[in-house]
């Protein structure tokens, strides 16, 4: 497995996420066993970079994967976000960025992880109230207390990004990005390479659509997050299968899936980009895996860069993102 830097952190460039082995997707906690091999055959392939947060459960997807990669953490790079649990009220979901509840939020990362140290932590979403100064404050009291190695912010719009990197050098943002999800090449990308800041895209995958395996939302869960993405409703669901269905034509062509055309794409947008493909599959995160070595022609990925914009927003409620 090739590998690339975000910040000063040195991370495989395919990273594996792990949330729908504990949250939001059809199976979630269905099969922790199989979620433990799929982790556990990560490393085995290379995979040095693994994404978490407390909310994926709540909690039980930290647990999942402290346990699982036991004696083996510190040869990885553990992140995890907090921030999103009000953990100085009820432990309600709500956006709290307030030092005092990062560290809660923090506290019970690590003890859940079963480690002493994180070495990506996030701000998972941007808590409007509170300033991000004082937020990011936390944070490099946590990086001086030995607690965690560097942070990152989650959905932050280009202002807050400069404002957080002005008071402690962020080491990675972390954001939707892939073929359906082009909005960063705008703004986002330019500044993340100018201030020298890591990029870690999130969904690299379209939430699986690219992958060619949804054709219907029929065959998910009823308490399936993406019943209820914008992207997938009826109208909006066909319009963006011609996507798929292009991706599929270069795959033909490449001799690679549809899942492996679509992370090499991105793999190719240049350094310091670390997607973080999530499965709870050892055959799909040996495919993902495969994606490392797949070299798309120039050709290819104009033909791939010049797709449309997908049909639907990204989230049905959009003022929680980039601000």
């Amino acid at each position: 497995m090739k590998h690339t830097t975000l910040g000063t952190l040195d991370v495989s460039r395919l990273g594996l996420g792990t949330m729908g082995m504990s949250a939001f997707y059809s199976g979630a906690g269905a099969d922790d066993a199989e979620s433990t091999r799929t982790i556990r055959r990560a490393l085995d392939l290379g995979v040095t970079f693994f994404d978490t947060a407390e909310v994926y459960g709540p909690y039980i997807n930290e647990e999942l994967l402290g346990a699982a990669l036991g004696a083996d953490r510190d040869s990885v790079v553990v992140a995890t976000k907090g921030g999103t649990l009000k953990h100085l009220d009820d432990d309600s979901y709500g956006f709290d960025g307030r030092p005092e509840n990062m560290r809660l939020a923090l506290e019970g990362s690590l003890r859940r992880l079963g480690t002493d140290h994180i070495d990506l932590y996030y701000q998972h979403r941007m808590d409007p109230a509170t300033p991000i100064e004082d937020t990011v404050g936390a944070m490099a009291e946590f990086v001086a207390e030995g607690k965690i190695r560097g942070y990152g912010l989650s959905e932050a719009a280009p202002e807050r990004i400069r404002a957080a990197h002005a008071v402690h050098p962020i080491t990675a943002i972390q954001t939707e990005y892939s073929l359906w999800t082009r909005d960063p090449e705008s703004e986002l990308l330019p500044l993340l390479r100018k201030l020298g800041i890591g990029f870690v895209p999130y969904s690299p995958l379209g939430r699986g659509f690219l992958t060619g395996a949804i054709r219907s939302t029929e065959m998910l869960d009823a308490n399936d997050f993406r019943l209820n993405n914008p992207r997938f409703e009826s109208d909006n669901l066909a319009e963006n299968l011609k996507i798929v269905d292009a991706v599929e034509t270069v795959a033909a062509e490449a001799g690679a899936t549809p899942a492996q055309v679509a992370l090499a794409w991105i793999l190719a947008q240049g350094e310091g980009i670390a997607p973080i493909p999530g499965t709870k599959r050892v055959a799909r995160l040996e495919e993902n895996v495969a994606a490392d070595s797949l070299v798309l022609t120039p050709e290819q990925l104009a033909t791939l860069s010049a797709l449309p914009a997908p049909a639907g927003d990204r989230y049905a409620d959009m003022s929680v993102v980039n601000r």
